[in-house]
């Protein structure tokens, strides 16, 4: 028998909120019920009316979620400790994809950006070591 979703997690899905397994097992079920595609059919009609559930507001417009700036900070580790805490439960437990994606993009800019400071510092001290004369 066809497991039953929610409405909940049938707008998640629509909002590509959901962790990847959840999105899969929807995804297959879509495929093989046309019920559940009849189903979606009706929350995308009643979205594009204009009729929104505060929990679809928040999800949509991403409200829990941190700012590239507040992730910034995450990493930087000058976040205060509650909030620290907050978005790694966000992050890892919860398991948001969308402040994983910016989390990843800024760790491979700061370590794209360490790259460059370590090989511009290398090239400022090869440049000078010549100047570098030693006292007798």
């Amino acid at each position: 028998m066809p497991r039953i979703f929610t409405e909940l997690e049938l707008e998640a899905y629509l909002d590509e909120a959901l962790a990847p397994a959840q999105m899969t097992e929807i995804e297959e079920a879509v495929r093989n019920d046309p019920r559940l595609v009849q189903q979606l059919s009706t929350l995308n009609a009643r979205r594009d009316a204009g009729v929104h559930s505060l929990g679809e507001i928040w999800r949509r417009h991403r409200l829990s979620c941190a700012t590239r700036e507040q992730l910034g900070s995450l990493l930087l580790g000058v976040l205060t400790p509650e909030f620290a805490e907050y978005f790694r439960f966000h992050i890892d437990v919860v398991g948001c994809r969308y402040c994983y994606a910016n989390l990843a993009d800024l760790q491979r800019q700061q370590r794209e950006a360490a790259s460059s400071t370590t090989t511009r510092r290398t090239r400022y001290f090869q440049s000078s070591a010549g100047m570098l004369r030693e006292k007798r």
